[in-house]
């Protein structure tokens, strides 16, 4: 398995924005449905992915957990909601922006549970990205697991080689509302990780499978970008798609990456979809560099 870095991607990630903000970060919450709520930056301001909370007497769920420059921050929202502790942790993946508070959250109690491939990913970290060994997940699962707490039950089911190959999906089944971790990234074209084990093809997959097992009534919490509708992930999927095939047929026609970009075949979707980490130029030549795995 080819290794990624865990600290260095959070940062490649998140470079960009948050050269001009202040160090301080403030999590705030939104109430997506009664004791489940999505958690990000308060003030427009990055605090990693967008993170879910589960609350209720039984215990509580937290699904992803941002940046390490959070983590108080995140506590601290956590308290404002609840006076108990995060008992589960779920990463989606692997990426520093959603696991970057795991040594924090394993400290104050919480289990940290996740795709097999995950684990493995962080224990093969080193040098600067080696994480702490409270940061490891502590359970793994290789293709589903279901928690029942709460009242609720959520459904966290592997997607392969998606956005990343460790990619883990939260279906809460009777309340209708998913997170997708990475695997949608809500108007903005999505970062698929190929070297650590992504694909365009796994990743149209994945947000297939989800459509399937959404309806009209399903509210989305994205990786990243707004609270989402079953509509907004057939947008994202179909312009991924559409993406996909303008690309290929100038690969098929033999033109170089360079000679691609110039071409701009992503020019239609610039406006709505670029964005600071993943712009046209940058989701073009990922969409050039896939086909050559």
């Amino acid at each position: 398995m080819k290794s990624r870095t865990f600290a260095g991607l959070a940062l490649l990630l998140a470079a960009g924005l948050l050269l001009a903000q202040d160090d301080e970060i403030r999590v705030q919450s939104t109430e997506v449905v009664p004791g489940l709520y999505m958690l990000d930056g308060a003030d427009g301001k990055f605090a990693g992915g967008n993170m879910g909370l589960l609350v209720g007497a039984d215990g509580v769920v937290l699904i992803d957990d941002g940046l390490p420059i959070i983590s108080a921050s995140l506590l601290a929202a956590i308290a404002d909601i609840t006076g108990q502790p995060v008992d589960f942790l779920i990463n989606t993946h692997v990426h520093g922006d959603h696991t970057g508070s795991n040594a924090a959250m394993h400290a104050h109690g919480a289990t940290i549970i996740a795709h097999d491939n995950i684990r493995k990913r962080l224990l093969e970290a080193s040098g600067d990205d080696a994480v702490a060994p409270g940061a490891l997940p502590q359970i793994t699962f290789s293709d589903s697991t279901t928690f029942h707490l709460n009242g609720h039950t959520a459904h966290v089911f592997h997607v392969q080689h998606a956005h990343t190959d460790g990619d883990a999906v939260i279906h809460f089944t009777d309340i209708n509302v998913i997170h997708t971790g990475d695997v949608m990234f809500n108007k903005l074209f999505p970062f698929i990780d190929l070297d650590s084990g992504g694909s365009v093809d796994g990743f149209l997959a994945a947000q297939t499978r989800i459509i399937a097992i959404a309806d009209e009534d399903t509210i989305i919490i994205p990786g990243h970008g707004p609270l989402a509708t079953r509509a907004d992930l057939i947008l994202a999927r179909d312009m991924l798609a559409d993406s996909q095939a303008r690309v290929r047929k100038l690969v098929d026609a033999g033109m170089s990456e360079d000679e691609i970009v110039a071409e701009n075949p992503l020019a239609d979707y610039h406006d709505v979809w670029s964005w600071g980490f993943i712009t046209t130029e940058r989701m073009t030549r990922s969409l050039v560099q896939s086909f050559k795995q």
